[in-house]
């Protein structure tokens, strides 16, 4: 797609309340943006070129069960949602990215790119290599979340055990270094891995995916020029959610009783771990309820305030994109909500599905 920003210029007005059914992630060298009933994917090829891989949302089992979106039960149907959507997003960035016909360079034999692709003799090799790719990014995903389960929840459970070596015997202490050691863990993983250039440019591509949703809800055009006068930070972010469990975590862990095994560090971490896995679900309802309040009134100073520890450690996990980036988020942005102008006289009478009626950003 050329430089131009004229190939993405959206000037209609979205409905009030129905842009916050607008949201994104990042991912490697692209944006995946979703609304009420559709989702789009732009990747950066290696040859620069915008791949863009638009779809309407599935009507999933779990996405016409409308209970799920009651308050409190709807934080889970939107991580359920965000991994789903997710994991789609990375597998099509990953197919983009090795995929013979985006690569910039032909082969030794000067045999174009799209050619070798094209050729029936390596289809069942391609085929294959696809079903490889995508094994690798489901395990990926589940190593990631077990990895995080184990940093973030077991680890900071057996630390804080070893105060009792010491002679911290009080429950209620012990529970309150427990929380501020996952804060620590947390702050510290996003610090360490920034630093990594491959994630420093996935930061990027978060902080366009921001601007270009700021822009949508500011209902400004979508130019590149309005994109790169918004702010990169969203009260919506996956990141706030996080710190905003974090908090809720604190305040429920710290007074919550866990179980003591005095004769055994591990054991007693591990029943400790055990306890708190039940109440993630319940500590991530309030939190997302607590997000959507945050989204419906972001031009609040005193819902900035309160939100302040979340909104600033955007500044971690997002950092200033360039002209490339922004153009990719507004690609998939715009292929959403065109999807949705072209979609709504079809299903006037029939309402979305049941995702959560805020979407994190």
């Amino acid at each position: 797609m050329p430089g131009s920003n004229e190939g993405y210029r959206y000037n209609r007005p979205v409905p009030q309340g129905e842009y916050l059914q607008y949201g994104g992630q990042a991912i490697i060298e692209g944006v995946m943006m979703r609304s009420p009933r559709h989702f789009a994917v732009a990747v950066r090829a290696p040859n620069k070129e915008i791949v863009l891989h638009a779809e309407p949302l599935e009507k999933t089992w779990i996405g016409r069960q409308k209970w799920l979106k009651l308050p409190f039960l709807r934080g889970s149907l939107a991580l359920l949602d965000a991994m789903a959507l997710g994991y789609k997003a990375l597998k099509f960035s990953t197919d983009v990215q090795l995929d013979p016909k985006y690569q910039p360079v032909a082969d030794e034999a000067n045999v174009s790119a799209a050619e070798v692709a094209s050729d029936p003799k390596n289809a069942k090799v391609k085929k294959s290599e696809k079903a490889l790719q995508s094994a690798a990014v489901g395990g990926a995903m589940v190593l990631g979340l077990a990895i995080g389960l184990l940093l973030f929840n077991y680890l900071p459970n057996f630390l804080a055990t070893l105060l009792r070596n010491v002679g911290v015997q009080n429950m209620i202490t012990i529970n309150f270094v427990t929380e501020v050691i996952k804060v620590v863990f947390f702050l510290g993983y996003i610090g360490l891995i920034g630093m990594l250039p491959e994630i420093k440019e996935v930061f990027k591509y978060h902080g366009a995916e921001h601007k270009a949703i700021n822009t949508l809800e500011a209902h400004q055009a979508l130019t590149l020029e309005n994109c790169h006068l918004q702010t990169r930070l969203h009260p919506r972010c996956g990141t706030s959610f996080a710190i905003i469990v974090l908090i809720i975590g604190m305040i429920v862990f710290t007074f919550m009783p866990k179980p003591q095994y005095p004769d055994s560090r591990i054991i007693e971490s591990i029943l400790r771990f055990a306890v708190e896995i039940p109440a993630l679900p319940i500590i991530a309802g309030i939190s997302y309820e607590l997000i959507r309040f945050a989204g419906r009134m972001k031009n609040s100073g005193l819902v900035q305030a309160m939100f302040a520890p979340g909104l600033m450690t955007q500044y971690l996990t997002t950092k200033e994109p360039d002209s490339g980036q922004v153009e990719v988020a507004l690609v998939a942005l715009q292929a959403v909500v065109e999807a949705e102008e072209a979609d709504k006289v079809e299903h006037k009478d029939e309402e979305p599905q049941a995702t959560p009626e805020d979407v994190i950003a």
